[in-house]
Protein backbone atom coordinates (compact mmCIF):
# COMPACT_ATOMS: atom_id res chain seq x y z
CA UNK A 1 0.00 0.00 0.00
CA UNK A 2 2.84 2.26 0.76
CA UNK A 3 4.99 1.69 -2.66
CA UNK A 4 1.48 2.29 -4.33
CA UNK A 5 1.31 5.49 -2.59
CA UNK A 6 4.73 6.59 -3.10
CA UNK A 7 4.44 5.59 -6.91
CA UNK A 8 2.00 8.10 -7.82
CA UNK A 9 2.90 10.90 -9.47
CA UNK A 10 4.66 14.25 -7.64
CA UNK A 11 1.77 16.21 -9.50
CA UNK A 12 -0.68 14.29 -8.35
CA UNK A 13 0.38 14.37 -4.72
CA UNK A 14 0.56 18.06 -5.11
CA UNK A 15 -2.89 18.07 -6.09
CA UNK A 16 -4.04 16.19 -3.17
CA UNK A 17 -2.24 18.17 -0.67
CA UNK A 18 -3.42 21.34 -2.57
CA UNK A 19 -7.40 20.15 -2.24
CA UNK A 20 -6.21 19.13 1.60
CA UNK A 21 -5.77 22.46 2.53
CA UNK A 22 -8.63 24.27 0.93
CA UNK A 23 -11.72 22.14 1.81
CA UNK A 24 -13.96 24.74 0.08
CA UNK A 25 -13.16 24.12 -3.26
CA UNK A 26 -13.98 20.22 -2.75
CA UNK A 27 -17.59 21.77 -1.37
CA UNK A 28 -17.74 23.76 -4.59
CA UNK A 29 -16.69 20.71 -6.56
CA UNK A 30 -19.88 18.28 -4.89
CA UNK A 31 -21.80 20.95 -5.48
CA UNK A 32 -21.24 21.75 -9.23
CA UNK A 33 -21.29 17.44 -9.90
CA UNK A 34 -24.42 17.32 -7.92
CA UNK A 35 -25.76 20.14 -10.10
CA UNK A 36 -24.54 18.52 -12.71
CA UNK A 37 -26.14 15.56 -12.57
CA UNK A 38 -29.76 16.97 -11.33
CA UNK A 39 -29.02 18.75 -15.21
CA UNK A 40 -29.00 15.37 -16.87
CA UNK A 41 -31.74 14.22 -15.22
CA UNK A 42 -33.79 16.52 -15.89
CA UNK A 43 -32.93 17.13 -19.15
CA UNK A 44 -32.93 13.80 -20.24
CA UNK A 45 -33.77 10.79 -18.38
CA UNK A 46 -37.23 12.83 -15.58
CA UNK A 47 -40.61 13.58 -17.35
CA UNK A 48 -40.31 17.82 -17.41
CA UNK A 49 -43.64 17.81 -15.69
CA UNK A 50 -41.49 16.54 -12.68
CA UNK A 51 -38.36 17.44 -12.27
CA UNK A 52 -37.13 20.60 -14.26
CA UNK A 53 -33.13 21.48 -14.78
CA UNK A 54 -31.11 23.95 -12.46
CA UNK A 55 -30.85 25.97 -16.02
CA UNK A 56 -34.75 26.40 -16.24
CA UNK A 57 -35.53 26.78 -12.69
CA UNK A 58 -32.69 29.58 -12.92
CA UNK A 59 -34.72 31.15 -15.51
CA UNK A 60 -37.82 30.85 -14.39
CA UNK A 61 -37.35 32.83 -11.16
CA UNK A 62 -38.42 36.22 -12.88
CA UNK A 63 -41.60 34.55 -13.37
CA UNK A 64 -41.80 33.36 -9.80
CA UNK A 65 -41.65 36.62 -8.87
CA UNK A 66 -43.62 38.23 -11.04
CA UNK A 67 -46.58 35.81 -10.27
CA UNK A 68 -49.49 38.31 -8.68
CA UNK A 69 -48.81 37.57 -4.78
CA UNK A 70 -45.85 35.64 -4.36
CA UNK A 71 -43.27 39.17 -3.42
CA UNK A 72 -45.70 39.63 -0.27
CA UNK A 73 -45.93 36.23 0.34
CA UNK A 74 -42.12 36.06 0.56
CA UNK A 75 -42.34 39.09 2.94
CA UNK A 76 -44.75 37.40 4.88
CA UNK A 77 -43.51 33.86 5.23
CA UNK A 78 -39.92 35.39 6.83
CA UNK A 79 -41.71 37.87 8.75
CA UNK A 80 -43.49 34.82 10.35
CA UNK A 81 -40.11 32.84 10.30
CA UNK A 82 -38.28 35.97 11.84
CA UNK A 83 -41.02 36.49 14.78
CA UNK A 84 -41.14 32.86 15.20
CA UNK A 85 -37.72 32.64 15.60
CA UNK A 86 -36.98 35.32 18.35
CA UNK A 87 -39.75 33.82 20.54
CA UNK A 88 -38.75 30.27 20.20
CA UNK A 89 -35.21 31.56 20.95
CA UNK A 90 -36.64 33.59 24.17
CA UNK A 91 -38.77 30.78 25.62
CA UNK A 92 -36.15 28.16 24.84
CA UNK A 93 -33.09 30.26 26.69
CA UNK A 94 -35.28 30.64 29.21
CA UNK A 95 -37.12 27.67 30.40
CA UNK A 96 -33.97 25.86 29.58
CA UNK A 97 -31.86 27.71 32.23
CA UNK A 98 -34.66 27.16 34.80
CA UNK A 99 -34.71 23.78 34.26
CA UNK A 100 -30.61 23.04 34.09
CA UNK A 101 -29.43 25.07 37.07
CA UNK A 102 -31.76 23.18 39.21
CA UNK A 103 -31.92 19.45 39.77
CA UNK A 104 -35.40 19.79 41.50
CA UNK A 105 -36.56 21.37 38.32
CA UNK A 106 -34.43 19.11 35.83
CA UNK A 107 -35.88 15.70 37.95
CA UNK A 108 -39.58 17.15 37.75
CA UNK A 109 -39.69 19.14 34.13
CA UNK A 110 -37.56 17.56 31.99
CA UNK A 111 -39.33 14.23 31.50
CA UNK A 112 -42.48 15.84 30.47
CA UNK A 113 -40.87 18.82 28.07
CA UNK A 114 -39.15 15.27 26.54
CA UNK A 115 -42.59 13.46 26.37
CA UNK A 116 -43.87 17.10 24.58
CA UNK A 117 -41.36 16.95 22.29
CA UNK A 118 -41.61 13.82 21.23
CA UNK A 119 -45.46 14.40 20.13
CA UNK A 120 -46.08 14.43 16.43
CA UNK A 121 -47.37 17.75 16.24
CA UNK A 122 -48.91 17.90 13.32
CA UNK A 123 -51.67 16.22 14.99
CA UNK A 124 -52.36 18.92 17.06
CA UNK A 125 -52.25 21.38 14.24
CA UNK A 126 -56.70 21.98 14.05
CA UNK A 127 -55.66 22.82 18.04
CA UNK A 128 -53.84 26.06 16.45
CA UNK A 129 -56.30 27.02 13.97
CA UNK A 130 -59.47 26.50 16.18
CA UNK A 131 -57.66 29.14 19.26
CA UNK A 132 -55.34 31.66 16.58
CA UNK A 133 -56.82 31.18 13.70
CA UNK A 134 -56.09 31.10 10.05
CA UNK A 135 -54.19 34.14 10.08
CA UNK A 136 -50.08 34.42 10.60
CA UNK A 137 -50.73 33.89 14.40
CA UNK A 138 -51.60 30.59 14.14
CA UNK A 139 -48.29 29.93 11.86
CA UNK A 140 -46.43 32.02 14.06
CA UNK A 141 -47.35 29.82 16.99
CA UNK A 142 -46.89 26.51 15.47
CA UNK A 143 -43.60 27.26 14.55
CA UNK A 144 -42.72 28.19 18.29
CA UNK A 145 -43.86 24.82 19.04
CA UNK A 146 -41.42 23.44 16.28
CA UNK A 147 -38.42 25.66 17.60
CA UNK A 148 -38.42 26.34 20.95
CA UNK A 149 -37.89 22.69 22.43
CA UNK A 150 -34.45 21.42 20.79
CA UNK A 151 -33.44 24.92 21.99
CA UNK A 152 -34.46 23.91 25.51
CA UNK A 153 -33.05 20.29 25.44
CA UNK A 154 -29.56 21.88 24.30
CA UNK A 155 -28.72 24.23 26.94
CA UNK A 156 -30.63 21.69 29.60
CA UNK A 157 -27.70 19.16 28.33
CA UNK A 158 -25.40 22.11 27.89
CA UNK A 159 -25.79 23.96 31.43
CA UNK A 160 -25.38 20.42 33.02
CA UNK A 161 -21.76 19.36 31.36
CA UNK A 162 -20.43 22.70 32.96
CA UNK A 163 -18.12 21.19 35.86
CA UNK A 164 -18.90 21.73 39.45
CA UNK A 165 -15.57 22.65 40.37
CA UNK A 166 -15.63 25.66 38.42
CA UNK A 167 -19.03 27.18 39.97
CA UNK A 168 -17.42 25.74 43.59
CA UNK A 169 -14.35 28.11 42.46
CA UNK A 170 -16.69 31.05 41.47
CA UNK A 171 -18.63 31.19 44.88
CA UNK A 172 -15.47 30.40 46.86
CA UNK A 173 -14.13 33.68 45.39
CA UNK A 174 -17.02 35.65 46.40
CA UNK A 175 -18.77 36.11 42.62
CA UNK A 176 -22.70 36.96 42.84
CA UNK A 177 -24.93 34.91 40.96
CA UNK A 178 -24.62 37.45 38.12
CA UNK A 179 -21.18 37.01 37.96
CA UNK A 180 -21.34 33.28 37.98
CA UNK A 181 -23.94 32.92 34.83
CA UNK A 182 -21.93 35.83 32.78
CA UNK A 183 -17.96 34.33 33.53
CA UNK A 184 -19.05 30.95 34.19
CA UNK A 185 -22.18 29.91 32.90
CA UNK A 186 -22.93 31.92 30.01
CA UNK A 187 -19.55 31.22 28.25
CA UNK A 188 -19.88 27.05 28.62
CA UNK A 189 -23.37 26.91 27.32
CA UNK A 190 -22.85 29.20 24.19
CA UNK A 191 -21.52 26.08 22.08
CA UNK A 192 -25.06 23.91 23.04
CA UNK A 193 -26.86 27.46 22.69
CA UNK A 194 -26.08 27.70 19.32
CA UNK A 195 -26.37 24.46 18.35
CA UNK A 196 -30.01 24.37 19.72
CA UNK A 197 -30.40 27.94 17.73
CA UNK A 198 -29.55 26.11 14.72
CA UNK A 199 -31.84 23.00 15.23
CA UNK A 200 -34.76 25.38 16.48
CA UNK A 201 -34.15 27.39 13.27
CA UNK A 202 -34.86 24.25 11.44
CA UNK A 203 -37.56 23.36 13.35
CA UNK A 204 -39.37 27.18 12.99
CA UNK A 205 -39.21 26.99 9.43
CA UNK A 206 -40.85 23.81 9.33
CA UNK A 207 -43.45 24.03 11.30
CA UNK A 208 -44.55 27.49 9.55
CA UNK A 209 -44.28 26.23 6.45
CA UNK A 210 -46.88 23.00 7.55
CA UNK A 211 -49.36 25.55 8.54
CA UNK A 212 -48.88 27.37 5.61
CA UNK A 213 -49.27 24.36 3.45
CA UNK A 214 -52.42 23.05 5.28
CA UNK A 215 -54.50 26.26 6.05
CA UNK A 216 -53.52 29.16 4.46
CA UNK A 217 -54.19 31.45 1.57
CA UNK A 218 -50.93 33.27 1.31
CA UNK A 219 -47.40 32.80 2.55
CA UNK A 220 -44.91 30.54 0.32
CA UNK A 221 -47.02 27.58 1.50
CA UNK A 222 -49.66 28.26 0.10
CA UNK A 223 -48.44 28.95 -3.24
CA UNK A 224 -45.91 25.55 -3.10
CA UNK A 225 -49.43 24.15 -2.92
CA UNK A 226 -50.66 25.98 -6.07
CA UNK A 227 -47.67 25.62 -7.88
CA UNK A 228 -48.01 21.82 -7.15
CA UNK A 229 -51.50 21.53 -8.11
CA UNK A 230 -50.76 23.23 -11.66
CA UNK A 231 -47.58 20.86 -12.43
CA UNK A 232 -45.38 23.75 -12.83
CA UNK A 233 -42.15 22.34 -10.96
CA UNK A 234 -39.76 25.27 -12.58
CA UNK A 235 -41.78 27.93 -10.63
CA UNK A 236 -42.22 25.05 -7.60
CA UNK A 237 -38.26 24.22 -7.28
CA UNK A 238 -37.61 28.15 -7.96
CA UNK A 239 -39.90 29.34 -5.02
CA UNK A 240 -38.41 26.28 -2.94
CA UNK A 241 -34.79 28.16 -4.21
CA UNK A 242 -35.63 31.44 -2.58
CA UNK A 243 -37.09 29.67 0.84
CA UNK A 244 -33.20 27.75 0.91
CA UNK A 245 -31.93 31.45 0.36
CA UNK A 246 -33.63 33.00 3.45
CA UNK A 247 -32.87 29.97 5.83
CA UNK A 248 -29.70 30.47 4.56
CA UNK A 249 -29.28 33.93 5.21
CA UNK A 250 -30.80 33.02 8.67
CA UNK A 251 -28.09 30.57 9.29
CA UNK A 252 -25.28 32.41 8.83
CA UNK A 253 -26.37 35.47 10.70
CA UNK A 254 -26.06 32.83 13.47
CA UNK A 255 -22.92 31.66 12.41
CA UNK A 256 -21.53 34.76 12.63
CA UNK A 257 -23.11 35.42 16.42
CA UNK A 258 -21.63 32.18 17.39
CA UNK A 259 -17.67 32.93 16.10
CA UNK A 260 -18.29 36.35 17.65
CA UNK A 261 -19.32 34.76 21.03
CA UNK A 262 -16.83 31.87 20.90
CA UNK A 263 -13.95 34.03 20.31
CA UNK A 264 -12.48 33.83 24.28
CA UNK A 265 -11.48 30.00 23.08
CA UNK A 266 -9.09 31.16 20.00
CA UNK A 267 -7.59 33.40 22.46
Amino acid sequence: MSGALTNEPPAFRRAQRWLLRRPGVARVGVIAVLFGLWEMAGLWWVDPMFLSPPSAVLASLHAVFETRGVPAALQLTFWELAVAFVISVAIGLVVGLAVGLSRFSNRTFMPIILLIYGLPQITILPIFILYFGIGPASKIAFGVTHGMFPIMVTIVAGVQNIKPILMVAARSMGASQWQIFRWVIFPHMIPSFFAGMRLGMTGVLLGVLLAELYVSTTGIGHFTTLFTQNFDPAKLIGLISVLAAMAIVLNEIVRRAEVHFLRWRTN
